[in-house]
């Protein structure tokens, strides 16, 4: 194969279909790309089998062919080439890019070992890619990175009667997102991680979203992102929201975001912060023995059975939930010092980020 075109666009296909390429795997031409060329068109595929991210350029064909090409190397040597054309073409022992001057030659992977995916043609519903993108950066940050446990690494996408639901936890924290009027139909758990992907390799204005029986499948004019679901069962979520919460406080939420960073520079993620909810705001302190310690008020406005109520969070999961939350405002609810609170906007019931306390 040998093909020609604009840097900038090849570098754009190479770098988006290598978010799908693993960097640890036990297949080593799990680390190329997959790159075929006919008629006028170059068609990429990275995948480390959970994750698989198609994508396709229209380009110069000077000779058709297809070779598995090292992904991160290639997608680095042409974005380091100059601006202008750049010619890639494979022969059987070597891979040659080159562009104005510059000139790298790579050993190809063996294309035969690469896995063989069935063409898709997707049927799925066309939901806002913006809308679908906001709502998943709201919701994965509360998945788990523990591969020992894969059940908590992934995304419940659910339909209601009025949407999407989705909801993910990593069993200190749970993020809840209602998307109404997307009818995706079934259920399933999605990897957190290809999720994650989503805006940087197939998002667009309009995407179509489809859940199958062992994968979900999201496509736009820029390619096709396919997602392994993950088999077992999803921890029984509802259980952990409780119906009603005696003392609540609303707070500007960017004073508060401010308030989380200056925490964070004596605190670490196993040093809580501790909040006192009182009458005209709260009381926001963290003490490390070996470092000092911080202390301020934020104005809110303290509403509740009690007259004041402590509690502590660890304070990256609490600014985590609190820079999802929509809008300018953050409402915490609390039931006592021991039990899950929620935070939310106050006035948007599609997102909830509920987290559990730390005993200090």
């Amino acid at each position: 194969m040998r093909i020609r075109a604009q840097r900038d666009d090849l570098a754009d296909v190479f770098t988006r279909a290598n978010r799908a390429v693993g960097t640890r795997t036990a297949l080593p031409v799990l680390q190329g790309l997959l790159c075929e060329v006919s008629g006028n068109t170059l068609r990429v595929t990275g995948t480390d089998l959970d994750v698989t991210v198609k994508t396709s350029l229209e380009v110069e064909v000077m000779e058709e062919g297809r070779a598995v090409i090292p992904g991160r190397l290639l997608s680095e040597a042409v974005r380091k080439l100059p601006p202008g054309d750049v010619t890639v073409g494979v022969t059987e022992n070597e891979i040659e890019i080159q562009g104005n001057g510059p000139r790298f030659n790579l050993r190809p992977l063996n294309v035969d070992d690469f896995p063989t995916q069935e063409d898709l043609v997707t049927d799925g519903v066309e939901v806002d890619g913006e809308q679908l993108a906001e709502a998943i950066g709201q919701v994965a940050i509360a998945a788990s990175g523990d591969g020992a446990r894969p059940i908590l690494t992934g995304v419940l996408f659910e339909g209601t009667d009025a949407g999407l639901r989705m909801v993910a936890t990593d069993s200190y924290r749970l993020a809840k997102r209602e998307v109404p009027g997307i009818g995706l139909e079934g259920s399933g758990l999605v990897p957190a991680r290809g999720l994650r992907e989503l805006p940087r390799t197939v998002g667009a204005a309009k995407v179509t979203a489809q859940l199958r029986e062992r994968e979900a499948v999201f496509s736009s004019d820029k390619g096709v992102l396919r997602l392994r679901l993950i088999d077992g069962s999803f921890p029984k979520y509802q259980s952990l929201l409780p119906e009603s919460y005696p003392n609540q406080i609303i707070l500007d939420k960017y004073e508060l975001l401010e308030a989380l960073g200056r925490v964070t520079l004596v605190a670490e993620d196993h040093i809580p912060v501790r909040l006192k909810l009182v009458e005209g705001g709260v009381e926001v302190t963290v003490t490390r023995q070996d470092v000092g310690g911080e202390s301020e008020h934020i104005s809110g406005e303290f509403s509740g059975s009690d007259e004041e109520v402590s509690i502590a969070f660890n304070p990256r999961y609490l600014q985590d939930g609190v820079s999802a939350i929509p809008g300018d405002k953050v409402r915490i609810r609390v039931i006592d010092s021991f039990k899950p609170s929620v935070v939310d906007s106050g006035s948007d019931e599609e997102y909830l980020y509920l987290l559990m306390p730390v005993r200090v």
